[in-house]
């Protein structure tokens, strides 16, 4: 123990290291004249980075995969128009949507809502026979898709994936073989609003049936409009990914399709997806509002259940600086510009509809799966 003590007495006590050691003198300076050097300037610091020039380069790898789009009942009013060479009368046309980084689009077939009853499916009807004409007259730019692996191909063929959906559920009336119709000829998503199966009380039996039949097809649920009862309904019961295709945050505007912090903290615990629009009425009048509900979304919901859902070419008014698709770059940099980590950017803008397509795949194999399980023949 002794000796311990010792080396211990023997240690530089601290703050020793930091005093130079002692050193003989340094000898005298050179006395002979020479050349007198200046020192050679720092070197200049590099350029911050550009946000703008940040955002795109992001959205070159991940690609906007925009919820909402009114645009095939916008091309229905019109006489002409040519979305490869680009159109006036419309915000997202082919040149645009290339510039803003955009990779996938839903296409919603909504009717208005002064069509009613029977009318409704006929309306819908002719709202997917449309799309897929445009689709078609369009081809260089554009390509139909309904899955996952769909819109990848579409991407890595340089077309911009066009998903069919949201529909209203008032199309599908009370038939389940209504809305297996309606899948075979294309749609994606179906809004569950506006139904006496879908109501302020929450989910019927029925509208139960029509949610599992939702998952058994791989069709998404839209929730964006419907009563918190029936949403909170919904998540408890689908076995898929849902979407909220137009909703902000109700804690920073009071709009009646905002949700809740409650709602929001139950998406993100069920891994739903909350697609916040570029709409003034909802989400505010200009960028910096736009990125507050999104930080909002992320921070409860969590980052893999927020995304982005442009409403371009519908009625409503867009925030000052997001004119048109073009113009998805600015929000991305101001997103930038609030620390957003690139992994959390690349999920808003891609990676979390992705997750949501091929959820409803997979619960769409699982569910068909035991139903043949279930109709198979007992042997033995």
């Amino acid at each position: 123990m002794a000796d311990l003590q010792a080396e211990l007495d023997t240690t530089a006590e601290a703050g020793d290291l930091d005093r130079p050691s002692a050193r003989p003198p340094a000898p005298p300076p050179i006395s002979e004249p020479g050349p007198a050097y200046e020192a050679e300037p720092a070197p200049p610091s590099a350029p911050a980075p550009d946000p703008l020039r940040s955002a795109r380069a992001l959205l070159a790898a991940h690609p906007v995969a925009d919820g909402y789009s009114g645009l095939p009942w916008t091309l229905r009013e019109l006489p002409w128009y040519d979305l490869e060479l680009g159109d006036s009368a419309v915000d997202a046309d082919v040149p645009r949507l290339r510039a803003g980084g955009v990779g996938a689009q839903f296409w919603s077939v909504h009717v208005p809502d002064g069509i009613t009853g029977d009318r409704v499916l006929g309306a819908t009807l002719e709202q997917l026979d449309l799309v897929k004409r445009v689709v078609a007259d369009h081809a260089d730019g554009l390509r139909l898709a309904r899955s996952a692996s769909e819109v990848a191909d579409a991407r890595h063929c340089g077309r911009i994936a066009t998903l069919i959906g949201p529909a209203r559920a008032e199309a599908i009336g009370d038939s389940l073989a209504t809305l297996r119709a309606l899948h075979t000829l294309g749609l994606c998503s179906l809004t569950l609003s506006g139904t006496s199966w879908a109501g302020p009380q929450g989910l019927s039996p029925f509208g139960e049936e029509v949610v599992r039949e939702l998952n058994r097809l791989g069709v998404l649920a839209d929730l964006s409009g419907a009563s918190e009862a029936t949403a909170h309904r919904v998540l408890t019961v689908s076995r898929a990914p849902v979407l909220f295709t137009r909703s902000g945050a109700r804690a920073l505007r009071d709009a009646p399709a905002n949700l809740s912090d409650d709602l929001l903290t139950a998406l993100g615990a069920a891994k739903g997806l909350c697609l916040v629009p570029l709409a003034a009425g909802q989400t505010g009048s200009s960028i910096r509002e736009v990125a507050d509900h999104l930080d909002h979304v992320r921070r409860l919901a969590g980052p893999e259940c927020v995304g982005l859902s442009g409403t371009y070419d519908t009625s409503a008014a867009h925030p000052d600086g997001l004119a048109d698709t073009s113009r998805y770059p600015h929000l991305i940099a101001e997103l930038i510009e609030r620390d957003w980590p690139d992994d959390d950017l690349a999920r808003l803008t891609w990676g979390n509809v992705q997750r949501a397509l091929r959820g409803a795949d997979f619960a769409g194999r699982a569910a068909r799966e035991r139903q043949r399980r279930q109709q198979r023949p007992a042997t033995g």
